[in-house]
């Protein structure tokens, strides 16, 4: 929202972020706690409030942990969670009305998508954990579990995709609503407290069942923009330090081609657009654009090449294959010009890179 002289167009950040995998994709507890303390000594990167507690926002993007996710959701569930299912990481309001009917549309929209809830879990949380500024914006923290008759992997991908933009549509007007995560294979844990606190504001994190093989980390600094629980990262794909100082061609740009977005998998883009925001952070645009290729169905690798590609035309000795490539590609889509330095996962692989500025931490 404008107010006075601040812009929401203008939203920047700088901060820490990270990357932890196991290279031979073997969960484990001991890779989390890994990935928390690395986040904790991040924590010189990231803002904090007056109140001395309230951070500027710090999270953990993690491949999904499936049998802690299918331990807490027979818990909790009065359906059995499906071979393939997906599950959703949100914030409602805490009025239990608005929430209440926050619940029923997401219901019906997951009907009319050919999905359906298996049930709906209150995420625990502490909030002693919690400053005074993040209390008094601090939302209902619940998981959705969805189940899928779907057997092949990027179909239920993108059917996720699909109808958690159809539910941003839908409750567009409930400024508390917000999806952390809405996958198949991620979920995301984040708020604005400070990173020695995540695990303890969220026990989820402190439980040695959860184990993962992929965690991406971020410790927010807002630059310009007043820290706010839904822009604290990991977004839905990405982390991302430094600036997206192309953001506003980047934006116009994927609203003047989003019909070429059009794929078999995407064949109504009309119905979900727009696809990339104007009212977050230049970070959850990219990550907005990252997801509409991969549920297009693009490669997760040329995805995040053509986004930030490498300064591919003064490489004299690269291969003449490789830039033909990324020549290819740059009649498609221009650079998200940074300086900006980004990790990610799809819950498959785990990516980090640094735009052709090279000019962030790495």
């Amino acid at each position: 929202m404008s107010a006075g002289l601040y812009s929401p167009d203008d939203v920047r950040d700088s901060c820490g972020f990270g990357l932890i995998a196991d290279m031979a994709g073997k969960p484990s507890y001991e890779l989390l706690r890994t990935a928390i303390e690395s986040l904790t000594c991040m924590t010189h990167r990231g803002g904090i409030a007056a109140d001395g507690k309230t951070g500027d926002g710090c999270g953990l993007l993690i491949k999904k942990p499936d049998s802690f996710l299918r331990t807490v959701a027979q818990e909790t569930c009065a359906t059995p969670l499906s071979p393939l299912y997906g599950v959703a990481q949100i914030f409602l309001d805490k009025n239990e009305t608005v929430a209440a009917a926050a619940r029923q549309t997401v219901a019906t929209i997951l009907t009319e998508q050919g999905l359906s809830a298996a049930g709906w879990r209150v995420v625990p949380t502490d909030t002693r954990y919690c400053g005074e500024i993040a209390l008094a914006g601090l939302p209902r923290i619940e998981q959705l579990f969805i189940n899928s008759d779907e057997v092949d992997e990027q179909a239920l991908a993108t059917k996720l995709y699909i109808t958690r933009r159809k539910i941003e549509l839908a409750l567009a007007a409930d400024k508390e609503f917000y999806i952390c995560s809405f996958s198949a294979s991620v979920i995301a844990y984040k708020g604005l407290v400070m990173p020695v606190d995540l695990p303890r504001f969220y026990p989820d994190l402190g439980d040695q069942r959860l184990e993962t093989a992929i965690c991406v980390f971020h410790q927010r600094f807002s630059t310009n923009t007043l820290p706010r629980w839904p822009l604290a990262q990991p977004f839905r794909l990405l982390a991302h330090n430094g600036e997206i100082n192309t953001i506003d061609g980047n934006r116009n740009w994927a609203d003047a081609r989003a019909s070429k977005f059009e794929t078999a998998l995407l064949p109504d883009i009309a119905s979900i657009s727009p696809l990339v925001n104007r009212t977050g952070s230049d970070s959850s645009s990219i990550d907005n654009m990252l997801e509409v290729l991969l549920a297009g169905g693009m490669d997760l690798f040329r995805a995040v090449r053509m986004l930030v590609p490498p300064a591919w035309q003064n490489m004299e000795h690269m291969d003449a294959d490789l830039k033909a490539f990324y020549e290819f590609n740059s009649m498609h889509m221009e650079p998200w010009d940074g300086p900006a330095g980004i990790v990610l996962t799809d819950g498959r692989y785990a990516v980090c890179m640094l735009d052709r500025n090279g000019l962030r931490p790495a």
